[in-house]
């Protein structure tokens, strides 16, 4: 079978292996679609935290079912997606039904091989059923979950501001999820392009450009001097992370979903005036993936708004470096399989 390996920061090479032998407690898939995500990208640019090299890239996945190993409940030829943050069982945060962030947590794509590949084999106890979606539906629904949980984690609540800083994938399914969640969503971020999206696809009412506006300004306008209940960041970015502490209404919650390499930094009265929660949201759940596609199933959120850039597998070496490139306006690129 054909795979696609980042061998080293900037370079991505094709190869060829053997179509894995099914071991007992895996289900072996056949991928279909493979959604491009910051994760993948970042490891190309050799910025991702806690990452290692060679590794086939490849955690958001679309695929059909070749045997399910001892999954019950599930057919051959069926749609499925899976659950790709494979975990030990036995950790506390597993006893705690927190598998999410185990202990010995192996994220597919990022700890061990992922999905860029004909074929992948993955712990059978974590496939999740198609439900009828399309394979391009069923790609984003991973994305989606890490932006249901983050929200899930923040216990949004309606009429609630939120604030979500970043307008990448993952911050757009913040967005998406805050909204159904009957908050009165605020978009932040430094590409207008994106700030467009998400008043014209998302129905976001209120957005910032973080260089051209006095965020905290803008912020005291749009909540009536109150600022808002919950932030979440999306952005993994040091000096964004660390100045929306000051944000963040008194009594809020604070909730961080970008990743990056270095400490916070925050005003300690500041924060302890606010009696503010500081949370970080990690992966998702199953229950985050039910409710992802339960949204999709109802018409709630439209997966196809956020496909701008479609690309066979034999394409994506020659294309992955563009989708780095902001002037090319990607929100997120598929590719078939």
């Amino acid at each position: 079978m054909k795979i696609l390996t980042c061998k080293t920061p900037g370079t991505l090479e094709y190869g060829t292996t053997d179509v894995p032998e099914l071991k007992p407690g895996f289900a072996l898939l056949k991928i279909k679609r493979i959604g491009i995500c910051g994760t993948d990208l970042h490891a190309f640019e050799g910025t991702q935290p806690f990452f290692s090299y060679p590794r086939i890239l490849g955690h958001e996945l679309a695929a059909e079912l070749v045997d399910a190993g001892n999954a019950e409940g599930f057919e051959t030829g069926e749609r499925v997606t899976f659950i790709p943050y494979f975990n030990c069982g036995h950790c506390i945060a597993c006893r705690s039904a927190k598998p999410n962030c185990c202990v010995n947590i192996q994220v597919c794509g990022v700890h061990t091989d992922g999905g860029m590949a004909e074929y992948l084999q993955v712990p059978d106890h974590l496939l999740v059923h198609g439900e009828g979606l399309s394979f391009d539906e069923l790609a984003l629904v991973e994305p989606l979950a890490i932006g249901a949980h983050g929200v899930r984690r923040a216990d949004v609540q309606p009429g609630e501001f939120v604030l979500v800083i970043g307008a990448g994938p993952i911050g757009l399914g913040i967005m998406e999820f805050a909204r159904i969640a009957g908050a009165n969503v605020i978009a932040a971020d430094v590409n207008e392009h994106r700030l467009a999206f998400c008043k014209d696809n998302l129905k976001v009412e209120h957005t910032i450009n973080v260089k051209s506006e006095d965020i905290a300004e803008r912020l005291k306008e749009i909540t009536n001097g109150d600022m808002p209940t919950v932030v979440i960041d999306a952005t993994g970015n040091q000096k964004a992370i660390n100045n929306a502490f000051l944000y963040l209404a008194h009594g809020g919650r604070y909730v961080l979903v970008g990743l990056q390499r270095d400490e916070l930094i925050v005003s300690h009265p500041e924060f302890h005036k606010r009696e503010s929660t500081l949370m970080s949201s990690r992966n998702a759940t199953r229950q985050d993936f039910e409710h992802v596609i339960n949204s999709m199933k109802k018409g709630l959120v439209d997966p196809q708004t956020y496909i701008t850039h479609r690309v066979s597998f034999d394409e994506v070496k020659d294309r992955f470096e563009s989708w780095l490139d902001p002037a090319n306006g990607v929100i997120k690129a598929i590719v078939e399989v």
